[in-house]
């Protein structure tokens, strides 16, 4: 083999591939359960543990930033080259609730390496795609016989992410200044499959809300009343009916403000997906597709805002009949947003249009939950090109495709305070069971990660000077 540096890469990854796997192992042993009080502690030995490992990899800084809920990791190490451009990488050490009794068939926090898979709460959710980084960056300083990286490379790794990051954008507002950076490399994300290596180009943000509605001063007999004071049950279905047309279109004036047309080259990279829509349907163990008409599946889960009923009650929930007018009911709603929507005019929008829908004698609160920001990628950055090539470099030239994510996540808070694009650079496969039991990371996926990290810091170097 000749010792190019994609080949140098690789060499240098599989040598240190078992011990590389031997930390990550010793790392997930440590149950980050953000969510939980109980692991607070455990939480927090996350955080140093990634921090004493940082400090083993080379990064000359290290610190664990408090938060007023968990702790968050930052590191730096500083390139030597003059006007070297600064990526800052994010990712997450915090990890999901996860017990036997939940259908795991081993122990979540003792990972099981199992044909190539390595089985444990946080192998793919976030640790593995963290942890990539460590060797990713000595790797790419073997190959290219540097002694510091190609580029000014920060990492900040929360710790609340699992916990919808309450705390993230005030801690991202307090470092600006020393989280600054020309691009943000997200590894929080994943590919399409195995088999077709893909890159993320956007998530889309979140706004939601709970409605309350008050009607009598308690529950009345729905024959001496019923017919003759509003219903606040009924109010909550006429809302949850009004919210979509007849072309699943949501209604409320303003929703699609701001918001770009998927261009005709955006719609045929996503056509160029394998998608199966019955195999598409059975993971969402559903029984038929609905939406935004004039969309097709994918377009509709990835590229465009959507409104959906979360929840919704009220009045007698027991067996049998109870002939009731209930006094209150409730709706829970969330809208996923994408690039050109902002959080803060469509909860106005919804406040206003949820007003118009009550009727005299209902009263009716509405609370708001923690808004997340979309964030999108141009596909001509040239730090999205950066990404696309290393990761053709990893999977040995073959095609990269593009995705985007339904979901929402904290990085459009890093776009907005650093004024810096985001990329992703994931290798999660959908198989991986983020969230669910028996978590896995696929073990030669993980190490392309490792190479593609690799690779990328000398590119973006040139690009982005």
């Amino acid at each position: 083999m000749s010792d190019t540096p994609d080949n140098a890469v690789r060499t240098y990854t599989e040598q240190h591939r078992a011990a590389f796997i031997d930390a990550l192992t010793e790392w997930l042993r440590i149950p980050s359960v953000s969510a939980q009080p109980e692991h607070a502690a455990d939480v927090r030995r996350s955080a140093e543990w990634l921090a004493t490992a940082l400090a083993g990899t080379g990064f000359p800084v290290t610190e664990i930033w408090p938060t007023p809920g968990a702790p968050a990791v930052f590191a730096e190490w500083l390139s030597d080259d003059p006007g070297a451009p600064t990526v800052l990488v994010y990712g997450h050490h915090d990890v999901q609730p996860a017990a036997r009794e939940d259908g795991w068939h081993t122990d979540p926090f003792e990972p099981q390496i199992v044909d190539g898979r390595m089985y444990g709460r946080g192998a793919a959710d976030d640790k593995g795609q963290v942890f990539l980084h460590t060797l990713g960056v000595r790797a790419h300083l073997a190959a290219t016989g540097r002694t510091t990286p190609a580029v000014n490379l920060k990492l900040l790794i929360e710790g609340e992410e699992e916990s919808g990051s309450p705390n993230f954008r005030a801690l991202v507002e307090e470092h600006a200044e020393r989280l600054a950076a020309d691009a943000v490399i997200v590894s929080d994300t994943g590919m399409w499959s195995e088999t077709t290596p893909t890159v993320c180009t956007g998530m889309r943000g979140l706004a939601d809300c709970e409605i309350t509605l008050y009607g009598p001063d308690q529950d009345i007999h729905s024959g001496s009343f019923g017919g003759a004071v509003p219903n606040p049950a009924t109010v909550a279905a006429r809302i949850v009916a009004a919210l979509h047309d007849e072309n699943e279109h949501v209604t409320v004036p303003g929703f699609y403000d701001g918001i770009a047309p998927l261009t005709d080259a955006e719609r045929e990279l996503l056509a160029e997906l394998p998608f199966d829509e019955e195999s598409w349907l059975r993971t969402a163990k559903s029984h038929g597709t609905l939406g935004e008409s004039g969309y097709s599946t994918l377009e509709r889960i990835w590229a465009r805002p959507t409104a959906e009923v979360n929840g919704i009650g009220g009045g007698y929930q027991g067996p049998g009949g109870k002939t009731i007018v209930p006094s209150s009911a409730m709706v829970k709603l969330s809208f996923r947003l994408v690039a050109g929507q902002d959080p803060d005019k469509i909860e106005r929008a919804i406040t206003d249009w949820v007003a118009l829908q009550i009727p005299a004698g209902i009263r009716h609160e509405i609370e708001f939950g923690a808004a997340t920001r979309p964030c999108l990628t141009p596909l001509d950055h040239p730090a999205l090109k950066s990404v696309v090539r290393a990761m053709g470099r990893a999977f040995d030239g073959h095609k990269i495709r593009f995705t985007r994510e339904g979901g929402s996540g904290p990085a459009a808070d890093l776009q907005d305070v650093l004024a810096a694009p985001v990329l992703f650079l994931g290798i999660s496969v959908p198989s991986d069971g983020w969230h669910a039991p028996d978590e896995k990371v696929e073990l030669d996926l993980l190490l392309k990660g490792v190479e593609a990290a690799a690779h990328l810091w000398g590119d973006l170097a040139e690009a982005l000077r």
